[in-house]
């Protein structure tokens, strides 16, 4: 990994020692335990050299595939795992003392490294040894990825427990991944992604401090496992500057606020998922070469280069990618390393006059942001302020890319193009409709076997931590072992903590980037409707939590002047019936990025036309065209997917269907 450099080219530059390759990582898991398990060891047999684990969405969100908001997600977009047997299968043949695993989990992220913790004892592991992430960021989830379950003071306390526990049993382990890839893909600026997250590293770190669970003279290590998960998006040049920023950000807080003075446990620690968002339907193969940049933006500046990389696969924006599609990223990231000379040098940047500029551009920018945020009451205070900033910032950008202010090759330019090869049918991963039925049954038999006085007496060991402030962790790991599933888990805290809504943001972009054109055109059409503009109801069924796309076309119906109605995520589709019927609206759109689509949407129309909502429903997603025709056959009047950019066009359909609908009414 470390051989000696040679410059064929320039026999004046003294060879050194090529640095190590950062770690390298595919962000992966579907179906099934055993199905994620197979894939796991391929990737690691090809080169991988850690575990990115993506779970499904009720085990992100604390329910057991057999609760009726499991419908249609299970094994969709990640692996379940619902008790330590799933865990067990999932790492097997992974030897977990020589592994480091990441985990995408966050609400339910202490009740995942309990199964994680019971696993490693069962095969004869030590905590002490386990190395990797659990990602728990919920602030991030309540400003753009959804997969909340608890309110912000008890999903801190959670996290804080977490900390106390790992600085005492599991000090190689990272609590938390202060998390901004997602804040990117609803939309933040990198003044924002940096702001965002150092308020909610400061809140977590402040309240670790104060709950007196770690003595002062080890909370250095506690700041020590804190690590950052960031996006990286096609401006690399920008993005290099955006993680110089952060790393000397970082140093600054930690060594001001915090009193740290080991440089090593000041550094940034980082890893990176290149940015999904800029993946394009339309000319997919352009994806290639957007994830190939956006990985030099956090490898090519040596003194701010990331620790780990997971790059997308090209398809991600058609649907779940194959094994072969992952290989590809996989080998991107190992020519990168392997083949060019990027690690033979020091800081390629060191005394640019450039990138020092805009460095220091960003970072003050990102200070005013942040003293904004620590006014308001910090991050975990002003969720609903932030959101709405996201919201607004997302539809900036998506007004400059309708104006062709921002170039989007394929999509608002040079859209002539040979048909793709890479496309077509067979070129996503389809998972078997069966695996939910087949969990449905799994962990109903594991129910059934399981001692159930000992699972009783775990629970309530939990039951008693939440109510006293006892840390949560030790509890957790006695009901994991005890055989407790993940909705057993959530559901207890649940009763005890309460659920929370998160805000939508909706209102505080009203007007966003100027406005629009093609809005305001539609605005005036329909101003002098009789009986008023049209009503349309916003809905996301399931608990796909991913709602930029909600949020921007709500905003955009209500800058057309028509009146809309929008909970928020995780609705049932018995909920969107009883508010379409409620709210007597003239449309109703779905939308779904999950793919849980012929699921949920035939069901929602089912029970709308079962209540008298004749209006007529359109679906937006990440929808494959054979599943678009059957919607369409099955009563959807309009799909829109990823290439469906104009969100004037989409926005003058939907108008236009409703008045169509009116006036059927009156006819």
């Amino acid at each position: 990994m470390s051989e000696p450099a040679t410059d064929s080219s320039d026999e004046g530059l003294t060879a050194r020692p090529a640095d190590r390759p950062w770690m390298m990582r595919t962000y992966s898991g579907h179906s099934t335990a055993k199905a994620s398990n197979q894939l796991y060891r391929t990737n690691l047999a090809k080169g991988q050299t850690g575990l990115s684990i993506a779970f499904d969405l009720p085990t992100q969100t604390g329910y057991d595939p057999d609760h009726p908001l499991a419908r249609g997600e299970v094994g969709k977009v990640g692996v379940p795992v619902v008790h330590k047997g799933h865990m067990a299968t999932l790492l097997d043949g992974i030897p977990v003392d020589q592994m480091n695993t990441s985990m995408t989990i966050n609400a339910p992220a202490a009740w995942l490294l309990g199964l994680y913790v019971v696993n490693a004892i069962d095969q004869g592991v030590p905590t002490e040894a386990l190395r990797g992430t659990t990602q728990n960021d919920i602030v991030k989830e309540y400003l753009s990825r959804g997969t909340f379950i608890f309110p912000p003071k008890a999903s801190l306390r959670l996290t804080v427990d977490m900390f106390a526990y790992c600085s005492q049993n599991a000090p190689l382990w990272n609590p938390m991944n202060v998390c901004s890839y997602h804040l990117q893909e609803a939309g933040a600026t990198p003044v924002q992604e940096i702001a965002f997250s150092l308020a909610t590293a400061i809140d977590v770190l402040d309240a670790v401090r104060e709950s007196g669970q770690v003595p002062p003279a080890e909370f250095s290590s506690v700041v020590a496992s804190v690590s950052f998960f960031v996006n990286a998006g096609i401006r690399f040049v920008e993005e290099t500057c955006k993680m110089r920023a952060f790393t000397q950000m970082w140093d600054r807080l930690t060594a001001e606020r915090y009193g740290i003075t080991d440089p090593k446990a000041r550094r940034f620690r980082y890893g990176v998922q290149v940015n999904s968002l800029g993946l394009t339907e339309a000319q997919p193969e352009n994806n290639v070469q957007r994830i190939v940049l956006e990985a030099l933006g956090v490898t090519l500046s040596r003194d701010a280069r990331a620790r780990s990389l997971q790059l997308p696969a090209w398809n991600e924006a058609l649907g779940l990618p194959r094994p072969w599609d992952q290989q590809w990223s996989l080998r991107i990231q190992q020519v990168l390393a392997f083949e060019t000379d990027l690690l033979e040098y020091d800081d390629i940047f060191a005394g640019s006059h450039v990138i020092e500029a805009k460095t220091a551009e960003l970072m003050e920018a990102a200070d005013a942001e942040l003293v904004e945020i620590q006014a308001l009451g910090g991050a975990f205070e002003a969720i609903e302020e932030l959101k709405g900033r996201l919201v607004r910032s997302h539809a900036e950008r998506l007004r400059r890319i309708e104006r062709g202010e921002q170039t989007i090759v394929g999509v608002n330019a040079f859209t002539e193009a040979a048909e793709s090869p890479l496309a077509g049918d067979g070129s996503i991963q389809q998972v078997d409709p069966g695996v939910h039925a087949e969990m449905v049954a799994d962990v109903q038999q594991w129910r059934s076997s399981r001692d159930q006085s000992a699972v009783g007496a775990a629970l309530e060991s939990l039951e008693a931590a939440a109510q006293t402030g006892s840390n949560i962790m030790e509890p957790t790991i006695a009901l994991a072992n005890a055989g407790g599933t993940t909705g057993e888990w959530a559901g207890l805290l649940r009763d005890i903590f309460g659920e929370y809504r998160a805000p939508t943001g909706v209102a505080a972009a009203a007007g966003a980037g100027g406005g629009s054109d093609a809005l305001a055109a539609i605005a005036k059409r329909l101003q002098d409707l009789e009986f008023g503009p049209p009503r349309i109801l916003v809905a996301k069924p399931g608990l796909d939590g991913h709602s930029n796309g909600a949020e921007q076309i709500a905003v955009a119906a209500r800058d057309a002047g028509m009146e809309v109605v929008y909970e928020g995520i995780r609705m049932t589709p018995e909920q969107i019936a009883a508010v379409a019927r409620d709210e007597d609206v003239d449309a109703v759109g779905i939308s779904i990025l999950s793919g849980s689509h012929l699921e949920l949407v035939p069901h929602t129309i089912a029970l709308l036309r079962e209540a008298g909502i004749e209006a007529p429903v359109v679906v937006g997603g990440i929808i494959p065209e054979a599943d678009r025709q059957a919607l369409l056959a099955g009563g959807v009047a309009a799909v829109f997917t990823p290439k469906d950019f104009e969100i004037g066009e989409i926005i003058g359909t939907v108008a236009d269907l409703a008045v169509a609908h009116r006036d059927s009414l009156k006819s």
